[in-house]
């Protein structure tokens, strides 16, 4: 493989551990390679046509590839869905395979593995992948959820570049206690609380609890008729952001209709600064999403209207 170039900076998702833990790792990467301590950027999704001034050289992981990152000195680590097919950067890709695997991957071919890293990196394929059929899928949902609670910021602050010391951190029992006791409380309140955006596309409000586990349960209820489902997180002084679930691969394509990207039944995407309202959200895309009605009086029917419109 040919060697890496220097980042100026790493860009990473911020809102998961996914991006977290990817991120970080990439950081240790680049302290090994140039002595270089790196920051790290964490973005949302969708970032790069907010972004002020693009580096010259950059490594980014655990966001979509974006033409607009295809450049020259620029390394994509990912394994989200692209159309685009790199011209310039340097891509590590592989959809089977979390973004932090990717670049763990890239740590231990420079001998900087060890145990602790194994396991915090199994933990996070599994919750990134959601592999809910794997026996460590609550555990591993914990720590997803650690980031979820504290976010990427104030859990950098706390653990600095020891990003080993989140395995079995202390704040797990308390994600533990959150995820047996909200969970439940969350799901029953959410199952009221599901609106028809359009026929294959439902709007969940959520109160309490794991989002992705209440959706992922809402989805599979046997009365549930909607393809997708769509939650909206909004931060105080940021825009609306649109999480879309499903379970046969129509989460992508929602996503892309609205600007963004993701997996197949995963994806999520950042609305319009217009946009600032829960409300405001489910009329916009009920507005994009929504198949247009065609009138029949106004089309006519068959040869008529043909010999109507041409002025027969």
């Amino acid at each position: 493989m040919s060697p890496l170039v220097q980042p100026e900076i790493i860009f990473t998702h911020e809102s998961d551990l996914d991006g977290f833990v990817s991120g970080c790792l990439l950081q240790r990467l680049a302290k090994i390679l140039y002595r270089a301590d790196v920051p790290v950027e964490p973005l949302s999704s969708s970032p790069w046509s907010n972004l002020k001034r693009f580096p010259k050289n950059a490594w980014v992981c655990d966001l979509s590839f974006d033409p607009k990152v295809d450049r020259e000195g620029w390394t994509i680590v990912d394994h989200h869905m692209t159309d685009h097919q790199a011209t310039s950067a340097k891509v590590i890709h592989d959809l089977n395979q979390s973004a932090a695997k990717l670049c763990y991957n890239l740590l231990k071919e420079n001998n900087a593995g060890n145990e602790s890293l194994d396991r915090l990196v199994e933990l996070t394929n599994i919750a990134d992948l959601y592999l809910c059929e794997h026996p460590d899928f609550d555990l591993a949902s914990d720590y997803a959820r650690l980031v979820k609670t504290y976010h990427f910021r104030p859990l950098y602050r706390l653990i600095g570049q020891d990003i080993e010391s989140l395995v079995d951190h202390p704040l797990l029992e308390l994600m533990k206690l959150k995820r047996q006791v909200e969970d439940p409380i969350g799901l029953n309140w959410s199952k009221d609380q599901v609106k028809e955006i359009t026929p294959e596309v439902g709007y969940v409000a959520t109160a309490i609890g794991d989002t992705n586990y209440i959706v992922h349960q809402l989805l599979e209820l046997p009365n549930q008729s909607y393809k997708a489902l769509i939650t909206f997180f909004k931060k105080p002084s940021g825009p609306v952001t649109a999480s879309i679930r499903s379970q046969n691969g129509e989460a992508l394509e929602i996503a892309k209709r609205l600007q963004g990207g993701g997996h197949p039944n995963a994806s999520g995407t950042t609305l319009p600064r217009s946009v600032t309202t829960f409300e405001g959200a489910v009329a916009y895309l009920k507005q994009v999403l929504m198949p247009p009605k065609v009138n029949e009086t106004d089309l006519g029917t068959g040869t008529e209207a043909l010999f109507d419109s041409a002025g027969f």
